[in-house]
């Protein structure tokens, strides 16, 4: 399996607290909620048709908190987000936790990077990173990301945890996909492409 991150980001790459205004105040950030404006019906399909190109989820702790507090209440089958994601096997990666009781979930403490590396070794399309910032500048470190799928809203927020902070290694992407909302919000897939190349404009 490809392991793919998934992530709502500003223009400035901040991806705290999309969802609400609390769903991370941590650091003291008040734009929660910023994701919200930029929502309409074909955002709400290309949600939709991420998550059914994964064939695992790999959350962290907070996600995986979030989650588990409100998708397996969703019990209508006609809603293929929370069937994904109630049916799918899921992986939560914590230090912390001591069990995970959302159906289907395994949870990975020890060792993370071996059993990440197996889990690409198994047979599948994407092990896809839902939201999870601190488990994928993990994932970023260890060179276990395959692929981002990022949806870019039209904003600045000037404050907050960011998907690429200083410090990230370098790295080519290759864009594979691109689509804009009638918001302005921009899908885009990129695939890892190996090494950047430098040069001198003009040369």
């Amino acid at each position: 399996m490809k392991v793919v991150v998934q992530q709502f980001l500003t223009l400035d790459g901040v991806v705290q607290g999309p969802g609400g205004p609390d769903e991370d105040r941590s650091g003291g950030f008040e734009h929660g909620g910023w994701l919200a404006p930029y929502g309409d019906d074909r955002f709400g399909e290309m949600i939709v048709e991420a998550l059914l190109e994964a064939d695992a989820f790999l959350l962290g702790r907070k996600t995986y908190d979030i989650f588990a507090a409100f998708w397996p209440n969703v019990t209508d089958p006609d809603n293929p987000v929370a069937v994904a994601l109630n049916t799918q096997p899921k992986y939560v990666v914590s230090t912390t936790l001591d069990t995970a009781a959302w159906n289907n979930t395994t949870l990975l403490k020890d060792d993370v990077t071996a059993s990440l590396a197996r889990l690409k070794r198994e047979p599948g399309r994407e092990l896809q990173v839902q939201g999870s910032a601190d488990l994928t500048q993990t994932l970023m470190r260890e060179g276990l990301v395959d692929a981002y799928r990022l949806y870019v809203a039209p904003v600045v927020l000037g404050s907050g945890k960011r998907l690429f902070p200083e410090g990230t290694a370098p790295a080519a992407m290759e864009l594979t996909d691109s689509e804009q909302t009638s918001t302005g919000l921009v899908a885009n897939v990129y695939e890892r492409a190996g090494k950047p190349a430098y040069g001198t404009i003009g040369e």
